[in-house]
């Protein structure tokens, strides 16, 4: 990815601090770096840096209305190297993240202690955490700044990434479409070889598919969902047998240069959907389109899902599933629209959507008492008076399923 957008990207934090004022962001080291580097890398540090590094310490600062940025790094190590592999140079920082000052960490307290004789306000990244859990190593830091010097202000920083992230940047939709296309050759392979099997071996398929044609991972652990287990949002055990006549669920996405893809099919294991079956698919995949025609700046995520709930309140009693209105949370019982970017879930607030806004729409249907559960999902991005599919590449319709299947089964 070109080291422009992260440019950009600390731009529009450092846009967002009060003059006198220095963020702190960190990259904490985690015991598991050898085996989940990828998963477990702090996505606010990769937004404001590219860099795939545990440990680093970045700091943004404005003083006297001039921004300058540091990057705190590890030095060379050879046991290290030969155990975890060997740690990006101060030259591999600057050529990735732009940012020209690169130090290493043992000079970063020294530093951390001037820079606080300087300033009036210290950023930090805290998530919103209840009292009664313990507190997060960044919340801990807060404490001990306020210890030693009560006069400084401490605020969360983390909402300058929450409105920076909701937007994406033209780089950022590249690489999320690259996922999506590539989601779609791991769903096109479990297509090519769907048939009565336990529900981890159709996943076997996407999981070679993706790795095969270039992801860098996986968005979320695959949900492999059949019969009545579809009726359970987060299935996660994905070890039953998909039988003859029942339908499978797939929740999945592949990642790609840590941007996600976040896609939902559902698939009838024969080959062909029941009549029922393609009644209550048919139901969704029009509350689907429903909602994409009516996506656009201005609403909220709340504002689609009431689309959704009124749209089920018709259908459903049409086909005599419900009588009243308020019988439809028996049967949808999530919300249909996400934000999705560095994570599958992304940062987000309660703000109405803008352009560049990328979101899931997704509604689904569970009759538990029948084994269906349905969910369409598609990735949308909001424009400037309306939406765009980003995924209209992968197959959602019965008649475009059962013919794939027919077709390309082996």
């Amino acid at each position: 990815m070109n080291r422009d957008l992260f440019i950009r990207n600390r731009k529009k934090i450092l846009d967002q601090m009060e003059n006198d004022s220095i963020f702190l962001i960190f990259n904490r080291e985690k015991e598991e770096s050898i085996v989940n580097q990828r998963y477990d890398l702090d996505r606010n540090y990769f937004y404001a840096t590219g860099i795939l590094e545990f440990g680093d310490i970045l700091v943004l600062c404005k003083l006297n209305n001039k921004e300058t940025e540091f990057i705190y790094s590890h030095p060379y190590d050879a046991f290290r190297a030969k155990w975890h592999g060997a740690n990006f140079s101060k030259e591999e920082i600057t050529e990735i993240s732009g940012i020209k000052d690169v130090r290493y960490l043992e000079l970063y307290n020294d530093h951390l202690n001037r820079l606080l004789g300087s300033v009036k306000t210290v950023y930090l990244d805290m998530p919103t955490t209840e009292l009664s859990t313990l507190p997060t190593e960044n919340e801990a830091l807060a404490s001990k700044i306020l210890a030693k010097k009560p006069w400084l202000n401490i605020k969360n920083g983390r909402e300058f990434f929450v409105k920076a992230r909701m937007v994406k940047e033209p780089e950022e939709l590249a690489e999320m479409r690259k996922a999506i296309e590539i989601t779609n050759k791991g769903i096109q392979a479990i297509l090519s070889n769907i048939r009565p099997m336990y529900e981890y071996q159709l996943e076997s398929y996407f999981d070679q598919a993706i790795k095969f044609n270039g992801a860098n991972g996986y968005a979320f652990p695959t949900i492999a969902a059949s019969g009545k287990n579809s009726t359970c949002l987060h299935y996660s055990y994905n070890n039953c047998m998909a039988k003859d006549g029942d339908l499978i669920l797939f929740d999945l996405g592949a990642s790609c240069n840590m941007y996600c893809a976040d896609i939902s099919r559902t698939f009838p294991i024969n080959g062909k959907f029941t009549e029922r079956q393609k009644q209550i698919y048919n139901i969704v995949l029009s509350c689907q389109q429903h909602v994409f025609e009516n996506a656009r700046p201005g609403l909220t995520t709340r504002d689609l899902n009431r689309l959704v709930v009124e749209f089920y309140e018709r259908e459903l009693t049409k086909i005599g599933l419900i009588k009243e209105p308020a019988e439809v949370s028996k049967y949808y019982y999530h919300g249909v629209s996400h934000h999705i970017g560095l994570e599958c879930h992304d940062l987000s607030d309660t703000s109405p959507l803008k352009p560049g806004c990328v979101i899931s729409n997704e509604p689904g249907l569970y009759i538990a008492e029948e084994g269906i559960g349905i969910r369409i999902e598609d990735d949308v991005l909001i424009t400037d008076n309306g939406a765009e599919w980003l995924s209209p590449q992968i197959i959602k319709t019965v008649d475009d399923i059962e013919a794939f299947i027919a077709k390309n089964r082996k």
